[in-house]
């Protein structure tokens, strides 16, 4: 097996060691973020409120979905 190929296997083994070793509430955020990145728009308010809760967030059922999604931005930044 050449160098190059051991760097990358050794590269993917460690990446996805870290992606499983995030717990359940930090993936959902992630995926939420993301897929917000990619274009789509959250429709529903309660699921967003309810991955900010589970990420230890205090939440308003009348805070505006863009500061609760900002917020959940913010968790995800401290957390890394």
């Amino acid at each position: 097996m050449s160098s190059n190929t051991k760097q990358r296997l050794l590269k993917w083994l460690g990446m996805a060691r870290f992606k499983q070793a995030l717990p359940p509430e930090m993936r959902q955020a992630k995926a939420l973020i993301a897929a917000i990145d990619a274009g789509g728009i959250p429709l529903n308010p309660a699921k967003v409120n309810e991955i900010a809760r589970n990420l230890g967030l205090e939440v308003s059922r009348k805070a505006p979905l863009e500061e609760t999604i900002r917020r959940i931005r913010a968790a995800l930044e401290r957390a890394v």
